[in-house]
């Protein structure tokens, strides 16, 4: 009797519940707080519940600047960060410029991941989901993600998009 050929599809399930990637979680808020920051909160806690690790978690004012320095505080830490989840600053009022300073320094962009955002988004509220900027891309070795700040838009993003696909596209960047 032959023995039966084990499933590909749950052995790629086995071992990607195996692999625990180290997340970065930046709030860019000019207003909250650690007490205050349900968004950064809600991310750290889909992040923990699905096996990852959160080896860096900043409120920063949404200032160019700031936001990009975040980047390369991720870029370089020690032990390695994989993968930076912002929230907040994609809006487009003048206060807004957490999208314009991560597309400037991505490396490679996934322009799928603001459409479906946005097109999930507008089966929720309707739309109110154009003005959103959530973007998605590489910066050196890192995986970088920005959600629009509100609870229900990191809800959003991080179970129907990030969480489902952050395994294999970090094993894609090596």
């Amino acid at each position: 009797m032959s023995q039966p050929h084990p499933d590909p599809t749950s052995i790629t399930q086995a071992c990607h519940k195996a692999i625990s990637i180290n997340c970065a979680v930046i709030t860019v808020s000019d207003t909250r707080t650690p007490e205050t920051d349900s968004s950064g909160e809600l991310i750290k806690q889909l992040l923990l519940a699905a096996g990852h690790k959160v080896g860096h978690y900043q409120i920063i004012p949404d200032e160019p600047t700031q936001i990009r320095a975040q980047l390369d505080i991720a870029a370089n830490s020690i032990p390695p960060i994989q993968v930076i989840v912002f929230n907040g600053g994609t809006g487009i009022s003048p206060r807004d410029c957490t999208y314009d300073a991560i597309a400037n320094c991505l490396t490679k962009t996934l322009p799928g991941f603001g459409e479906i955002f946005r097109f999930l988004s507008y089966q929720e509220i309707g739309s109110r989901a154009i003005s959103s900027r959530a973007i998605a891309g590489t910066y050196k070795h890192l995986l970088v993600f920005s959600l629009p700040g509100s609870r229900g838009a990191v809800q959003l993003g991080m179970e129907k998009l990030i969480l489902p696909e952050l395994i294999h596209l970090v094993t894609q960047l090596g």
